[in-house]
């Protein structure tokens, strides 16, 4: 089972440096993944990744304290936002943009949810 979370780490950690460089990739959602896979596999990369100076203070404070900072919920709803103005400005149709509309009000209440933990951390 060991080898199975830890390719699964693999596999999130790789989806998450794409969504580093990619805008519509996310990438703190598959580096919290690949922590967990991490975490039950391998301490030592678990511990590389909650050490890296960009990617481990957000995975740390959900870790530690299940929050997401202040500006990084401003970011996430910013761009879940973006998102639905580029598919309404693209023309998307109305049932599409109704179940994407529905999900993003998901995504945000979700993220608006939890506590904001510390800006730094």
């Amino acid at each position: 089972m060991r080898l199975v979370w830890l390719t699964l780490g693999f596999l999130f950690l790789g989806t998450g440096l794409v969504g580093a460089v990619l805008p519509v990739v996310p990438t703190t959602p598959f580096l919290l993944l690949a922590a967990g896979c991490f975490a039950k596999s391998s301490p030592r990369l678990h511990g590389w990744l909650l050490g890296h100076p960009v990617f481990g203070p957000p995975i740390r404070n959900w870790e530690e304290n299940g929050a997401i900072s202040r500006p990084a919920k401003r970011l996430a709803v910013g761009s879940m936002a973006a998102v639905l103005v580029v598919s309404l400005l693209v023309g998307l149709s109305w049932p599409v943009l109704l179940a994407q509309g529905a999900l993003i009000a998901v995504g945000c209440a979700f993220v608006l949810s939890r506590p904001d933990g510390r800006s730094g951390q």
